[in-house]
């Protein structure tokens, strides 16, 4: 197989397509979609969004130090893209993709009620690195719908239809390859 070198370049796909709500106190909520996104530590919860200080939501959340997470879906994919093309300075994102803001539990941010997960999160530190600065957060509270529980609580993310973001894409996530472990795991007689 032969490859051709290219120049410096972030080729880390697919990503999260996430939408992103935030909200200044007395102004209407906003969403930003965020594919620079990921976990950062498992004990505290973290993670990070990675936003251009041009972009409308930026200093929303610079100064709140609040935003939330919310997963998104093959139905939310229009809403997913619009929420990123459109600019909250000039249109009301939640009246506009029919979204419903849904009351955070910790912070002053609504989610997004269609999303099967939102994350209320509070911004720890913020890591200024070029074309995007680094929010890194503490995750407070999870919010999942009940729809994908079963009878024993078991939450079933893999079935809500997730999607991803792969240069320039959305995507639907595709069938299992195997499980954590299994390529280690004894076979069973």
């Amino acid at each position: 197989m032969s490859k051709q070198i290219w120049k410096a370049g972030n080729m880390v796909y697919p990503l999260p397509a996430v939408m992103v709500s935030c909200q200044r106190p007395g102004e209407k909520a906003n969403i930003i979609t965020i594919a620079w996104t990921g976990t950062v530590c498992t004990n505290p919860a973290m993670l990070y969004i990675s936003v251009r200080p041009e972009r409308y939501s930026y200093d929303i959340i610079r100064e709140t130090g609040e935003f939330v997470v919310n997963l998104t879906t093959e139905k939310l994919a229009k809403a997913t893209d619009y929420c990123g093309v459109r600019s909250g300075r000039d249109v009301d994102k939640f009246k506009e993709m029919h979204l419903t803001e849904e009351p955070s539990v910790q912070i002053h941010v609504p989610g997004i009620a269609e999303c099967p997960v939102n994350i209320e999160c509070r911004v720890k530190n913020i890591l200024e690195l070029g074309s995007h600065h680094m929010f890194v957060a503490e995750v407070l509270q999870v919010h999942v719908d009940e729809s994908y529980l079963d009878e024993k609580g078991k939450f079933h993310l893999n079935d809500t239809g997730l999607m991803a973001y792969s240069h320039g894409e959305y995507k639907t996530l595709g069938e299992t390859l195997g499980t954590f472990g299994y390529s280690v795991r004894k076979k069973r007689r």
